[in-house]
């Protein structure tokens, strides 16, 4: 069984009694979060999630990263070979990238809240701020000291705690993210991570120099 199966199978709720992360559910394993009826709402309306996007929108190649903040080869890739494809690809406007988030557990969705607190603007800043430190906040402890890590990595970012708890205690918002992960997971058969879609055609995990190659031929160079 795939990790997203297992997600989507899972009975758990995210939260309890109105506190996202405060008071994450005791003895609740980080892969079992989310049961079908927790995102399966027909009154989400998942089109209220902007896609983080960097590069030219109106680019001939488009590459979606699919990506889960707790997943280490992500790390990887963020602090390493991320740096070069945005050098080569995206600074020069050759590619239009998105980056959309895959919550195989609740600590991955809450790095997502807390990324995507500061707007768009602030978004990739950071996520990379979130793959840098990645295993001194996935290592920290129990739910708590988790969510406590996460918080001083908001904090570094400018975000003031008033901020913080807003994004982190907004459940509406965290069953939105979790039903729009769920489309784009479906549409796109996403059951691992890193994965790649260049121009609608799904990758794994590669090299730098096969991602480039990949990138290149849809570019026809």
């Amino acid at each position: 069984m795939n990790r997203r199966h297992v997600l989507l199978g899972s009975a758990a709720t995210l939260a309890t009694g109105g506190y996202l992360l405060t008071r994450p559910q005791g003895g609740t394993p980080a892969g079992h979060l989310i049961s079908p009826a927790y995102a399966q709402d027909a009154d989400i309306d998942t089109s209220i999630i902007p896609e983080m996007q960097l590069g030219d929108p109106d680019a001939p190649v488009t590459v979606i990263e699919y990506a889960s903040f707790t997943c280490p080869h992500c790390a990887r890739f963020h602090v390493g070979p991320f740096k070069q494809l945005k050098a080569d690809y995206i600074d020069t406007g050759k590619i239009n990238f998105i980056y959309r988030e895959v919550y195989f557990d609740r600590y991955g969705l809450w790095a997502s809240m807390i990324a995507r607190c500061g707007g768009g603007e602030r978004f990739f800043g950071i996520t990379d701020l979130i793959y840098a430190r990645h295993d001194q906040w996935t290592r920290a402890g129990g739910p708590t000291e988790i969510a406590d890590e996460l918080r001083k990595i908001g904090r570094l970012a400018g975000l003031d705690d008033d901020t913080l708890e807003a994004c982190l205690q907004d459940q509406t918002m965290a069953r939105t993210l979790v039903a729009w992960y769920q489309e784009n997971a479906e549409e796109h058969g996403i059951d691992s991570t890193p994965s790649f879609m260049i121009n609608d055609r799904k990758y794994q995990n590669m090299s730098y120099a096969d991602f480039s190659a990949l990138i290149d031929e849809a570019l026809g160079t």
